[in-house]
């Protein structure tokens, strides 16, 4: 498994972690490199984020065995056994222990500045890395992250050796790997980008983090499993209901994705935390998704989209919105279309209140265009200049309320970093205002 960016491992591992969810974890990020990949998965789990600073203990003449480490709080964990094959005087190896408590204070200042550690106690607590070598500073993050009183622990990380996945799996109560390659030389090889992660990066990520607004006790989200009625067709979902729900968004993915779409889940998240309900659910049927023709089925994904709007409606009295990505922009406005023309006979229920498209094909939909009344925003990558081009064309057919955002420097899939940061936030406000009554 090849990984584009630090982004793309978050979000592929984030989708790996989702059965954690309900445990209401804590997400740390080892520095410098781990923390990007870690934001992701706090994101998309709803879950705090901080930096787990450990430094290794080095045996004075030999580096690299490590006789323990230490973690902030003043925890310490020493291998009695290391230090008596060691040989070495005590006085040196308390210098070592100095040292690197005076770098461990330095770190921990640079990545939080003045805010406190999150609270471990009691908690689980998911440790991510951007991938692991031989595993020894994730072992020790285990050690000092049950030290600090977490209830359970799990090492989450995009790329190991499987001779230190097995190695790690008795530091931590779980390990989440997505990929064990036997061919493993260094974790950079399995990366696109690897560029070096800057300290500012750490610092801005972990800022954004606790200025984000989470879930919080009195907005909690109950997500489920639910068998979507499509006329007559049992489709997979996933329904989220924050307490105090607005609105509710439905997801109409496209190319061959399907409710899992780290992006799109991603987005969801973003929508959770600003009380707005949604239903990510597949489209197509397994049998269906092997026929790439049928993405491109516009008008009776919008009818099948259609039917599922329906069903919701019985299920979830809220003004409702779509968000539709690639093809699925085009029938999330197809079926918009339909619904406004609903209303036009009669049908005060029928109306969807909102539409936002991330890098979508809303030209795919030409011939019921025009005919679409929700307010609609349309979401494009500023290098994508081919589905630009379509945008550009498409809007010029839309009648209703409409805007076009271009997302400076990014690509169709929006996986620089950042980019989908400001899709989720551009769609959240989107419908905050077009949506929410």
């Amino acid at each position: 498994m090849l990984f584009t960016h630090r982004t793309d491992a978050g979000e592929r591992l984030a989708e790996a972690l989702r059965h954690l969810r309900g445990e209401d974890p804590v997400v740390l990020g080892l520095p410098r490199g781990g923390v990007p990949v870690a934001f992701q998965v706090a994101r998309a789990l709803g879950a705090p984020l901080d930096v787990i600073v450990v430094r290794k203990l080095g045996v004075p003449y030999h580096r690299e065995l490590g006789f323990g480490a230490i973690g902030e709080g003043g925890v310490r964990v020493i291998s009695e056994d290391i230090v008596r094959s060691s040989r070495v005087r005590p006085e040196d190896l308390a210098a070592v222990e100095y040292a690197e408590e005076a770098e461990l204070a330095r770190q921990a200042r640079r990545f939080r500045g003045e805010r406190p550690r999150v609270a471990l106690a009691g908690r689980t607590v998911i440790v991510v890395d951007d991938g692991i070598a031989t595993g020894a500073t994730a072992a020790a993050a285990c050690e000092v992250v049950r030290a600090q009183g977490a209830a359970r622990v799990v090492l989450a990380v995009p790329v190991a050796p499987p001779d230190a996945v097995t190695r790690l799996r008795t530091a931590a109560d779980e390990v989440v790997c997505l990929s064990t390659p036997h061919a493993f030389r260094a974790v950079g090889e399995w990366y696109e980008d690897f560029s070096q992660t800057p300290d500012e990066e750490v610092v801005a990520l972990l800022a954004r983090a606790a200025a984000a607004p989470g879930p919080g006790p009195g907005a909690d989200v109950r997500a489920a499993a639910v068998e979507v009625d499509a006329g007559g067709l049992t489709l997979a979902g996933d329904l989220a209901l924050p307490k105090g729900a607005g609105a509710v968004v439905v997801f109409a993915h496209g190319s061959g994705s399907s409710r899992r779409s780290p992006r799109n889940r991603a987005v969801a998240a973003e929508l959770n935390r600003a009380r707005l309900a949604t239903l990510l659910f597949d489209l197509l049927t397994p049998a269906e998704e092997a026929d790439r023709a049928n993405v491109f089925a516009i008008e009776p994904l919008a009818g099948r989209l259609a039917e599922a709007t329906r069903w919701l409606r019985r299920r979830v009295p809220l003004p409702i919105g779509y968000f539709g990505a690639s093809t699925g922009a085009a029938a999330a406005l197809w079926a918009a279309a339909e619904a406004a023309d609903g209303e036009a006979d009669g049908d005060a229920d029928a109306g969807i209140g909102a539409v936002v498209s991330r890098g979508g094909r809303p030209d795919l939909a030409g011939p019921r265009l025009a005919a679409v009344r929700a307010p609609t925003l349309l979401v494009v990558g500023g290098r994508d200049t081919t589905v630009l081009d379509l945008n550009r064309e498409a809007q010029r057919a839309l009648r209703c309320e409409n805007r076009l955002e271009i997302v400076a420097g990014a690509t169709h899939l929006f996986e620089e970093p950042g980019a989908l940061d400001e899709v989720a936030a551009l769609a959240r406000d989107w419908f905050a205002r077009h949506l929410v009554r």
